[in-house]
């Protein structure tokens, strides 16, 4: 058992099973009215501590830095769900201790149900109360948010063949006949004159013409691979955070209150 002398250090501190796996932080402790015991803490788990179980402070150890509770992790969370409200019934006592073993407490143990003590999440301590000192804590939620990797999406690279109509112009050439007439002059006049008189001959030329040939052949291009490149973009993330106030009550009636944020107190009949 702890005694109340560590109350103060246990809230929001870390609660480990027996294995040292973390459960979760402490919520809310609760004290046997009797006896002025700590019997029972809440044990806040989930995303941002937004679910409750309840663990007993029986057996438990306290180093300082960290509660151990001898139950594993998976049997403390999901231990019976019981509203952390305020004192705890007899009916949902006895339901807890059923689950962590104790079924055997009496019904005159369980009408002494423990009432909360300290809570992350309600009221502080009393301060006409034995175990305070002369000032309260004003404590506020704050948004922890990180990023994780996840698959959004694969890619594929696909190879196929199509087929195009292409044209090119190409440049060809041939040959066409022309008739020559040169007259004799005496420069030619041996040639004119070389051969019969009067006879029948024929000449022919060879004419050429370009024929277009078409060849292929594979050439490669280029090369094409897949890769991905990070894009950082800013994202909002709106989530609804919780922040004490604390008000100051002037018992002359004037009724001046500030905040602890900084401003100025204000005067009520300032409104009036």
């Amino acid at each position: 058992m702890l005694d109340n002398s560590n109350l103060n250090s246990l809230l929001g501190a870390p609660i480990t099973d027996a294995d040292g796996d973390k459960i979760g932080t402490v919520g809310q402790i609760y004290v046997d009215p009797d006896t002025d015991q700590a019997t029972w803490v809440t044990v806040k788990t989930g995303l941002f501590g937004t679910s409750e179980t309840f663990a007993p402070l029986e057996h438990a150890t306290w180093d300082d830095d960290t509660l151990t509770v001898p139950f594993e992790k998976e049997f403390v969370k999901n231990a019976p769900r019981v509203e952390a409200d305020g004192a705890l019934s007899e009916e949902n006592e006895k339901a807890l201790y059923t689950y962590y073993g104790n079924g055997s407490q009496s019904a005159s143990d369980a009408a002494h149900a423990p009432s909360t003590a300290a809570s992350t999440e309600t009221e502080g301590y009393d301060t006409s109360g034995p175990t305070t000192d002369d000032a309260m804590t004003r404590s506020e939620e704050e948004l922890n948010v990180g990023t994780r990797s996840v698959e959004a999406g694969r890619a594929r690279l696909r190879k196929f063949v199509v087929t195009e109509q292409q044209t090119v112009t190409v440049p060809v050439s041939h040959d066409e006949v022309r008739l020559v007439r040169e007259p004799v002059t005496d420069a030619n006049v041996g040639d004119a004159l070389d051969g019969p008189e009067i006879s029948e001959e024929e000449h022919e030329i060879v004419l050429t013409a370009d024929q277009v040939v078409v060849d292929k052949e594979v050439v490669p291009v280029e090369r094409i691979s897949l890769g991905s490149e990070t894009v950082t973009e800013q994202q909002q993330i709106t989530e609804e955070v919780r922040t004490e106030q604390v008000e100051l009550v002037d018992p002359t009636g004037i009724g001046t209150s500030a905040d602890t944020d900084g401003r100025e107190p204000r005067d009520p009949r300032a409104s009036e």
